[in-house]
């Protein structure tokens, strides 16, 4: 387990201050550069290849790639919304989930898009590629409607080989409780853990990678609503809380290390969170419910 001590060894500089109502120690971010991405209204989701390309997403459905100049180089009208429903692969693609087609796709660097995986009924929330093996995790709900009625919902993760073959389903815990109403993010940890946020539950849920329920997060204060997620190489767990406009530092195994970034950095309603293979944070926000911001800062707090 890595202590708050050990986590500010690494840090490039170091300060200590009360968060409101939080009251938990921050550490100190350097703000190194920042995105601008035209063709979309609010930042919901980012996903960043190794070459420093970003593809972003808004909640009208937009997804849009962009150069480190703020070029648009492709955009593509979808289905999503509020969802990590994007996300860069090893070889150098990128694959989305389509809500409406019920399909995951697939874009090569030449811009040809194709169905990879079909989900056969299921919705697919949120998608994202394991760094380890490929493998491709995908968050997706059921539902039955009676009229404007839901009156069934599930909710499961599901993991499919780089090839699209699937090879495991993860539903309940190890006493036949559902694990999951709404994996709307999804994210793997360097231990080969399945982090996902859900926003009908308000909660972070861990599996390992064999599927047992490992630990569950439920924020600092009573009000919590965890959008986006990643992780990094040490194992620390990031995550956005749009309520306390913060996001949350954990250790690989649940507990709590600090509020890594908050308003005081100039972040408002934090959606997307990403990693890139700098230690750079990438933080799509919505700056407001009605006025958005097509920006996307990024922050280094790992040297």
């Amino acid at each position: 387990m890595i202590s708050l001590s050990m986590l500010n060894d690494q840090l490039p500089r170091t300060c200590i201050m009360d968060v409101p109502k939080l009251s938990m120690i921050s550490s100190c971010v350097t703000k190194v550069r920042e995105y601008s991405v035209p063709g979309v209204v609010k930042v919901f989701h980012v996903s960043v290849h190794k070459s420093g390309r970003l593809w972003v997403s808004d909640d009208r459905g937009n997804l849009v790639q962009t150069d480190q100049q703020g070029k648009q180089l492709q955009t593509i009208p979808t289905s999503g919304r509020d969802e990590g429903y994007h996300a860069a692969t090893q070889d150098g693609n990128l694959i989305y989930a389509d809500q409406r087609d019920k399909a995951i796709y697939r874009i090569t660097p030449d811009k040809k898009i194709t169905e990879f995986i079909k989900t056969t009924g299921w919705v697919p929330l949120s998608v994202h590629s394991s760094r380890i093996n490929g493998d491709i995790l995908v968050g997706m709900v059921l539902k039955e409607h009676k009229g404007i009625t839901i009156v069934f919902w599930q909710a499961q993760v599901i993991r499919y080989s780089k090839t699209g073959k699937e090879i495991q389903n993860i539903k309940r815990n190890n006493n036949g409780q559902e694990l999951y109403s709404a994996p709307h993010y999804i994210t793997e940890n360097i231990n080969g853990d399945i982090v996902s946020s859900d926003y009908v539950q308000d909660k972070i849920v861990v599996v390992n990678k064999s599927g047992e329920h490992r630990f569950t997060y439920t924020g600092q204060e009573p009000r919590f609503r965890p959008y986006g997620i990643c992780t990094d190489i040490l194992g620390h767990i990031l995550v956005c809380d749009c309520v306390s406009d913060t996001v949350h530092l954990l250790n690989q195994d649940g507990g709590f290390l600090s509020v890594l970034l908050t308003p005081q950095q100039g972040i408002h309603i934090p959606r997307g969170l990403c990693v890139d293979d700098e230690n750079n944070i990438y933080v799509g926000q919505a700056i407001h419910v009605l006025y958005g911001t097509n920006t996307v800062p990024v922050f280094k707090y790992l040297q």
